[in-house]
């Protein structure tokens, strides 16, 4: 899984909340009391940027994601 700056993520801030941060970027886009609402944040800057958004868990680990880019084989829906 590359972190390249095609990416977004929502992660947990060591310090408490949650951030969303760009593929790559040392600093965070922006910071959140709840995952919530990073994820929200999180799409809607995916959505702008046509990036793919990753959602880890507490842990770091991707629980999921969703592609808001060039995917060459969207979901039918």
């Amino acid at each position: 899984m590359s972190k390249g700056p095609q990416t977004h993520h929502v992660v947990p801030n060591p310090d408490g909340g949650w951030d969303v941060k760009r593929g790559g970027a040392g600093r965070a886009s922006s910071h959140h009391e709840t995952k919530r609402e990073a994820v929200d944040q999180g799409r809607e800057i995916s959505r702008n940027q046509r990036t793919e958004l990753r959602i880890h868990n507490k842990d770091g680990r991707i629980a999921s994601s969703d592609s808001h880019g060039g995917d060459p084989y969207p979901p039918k829906g």
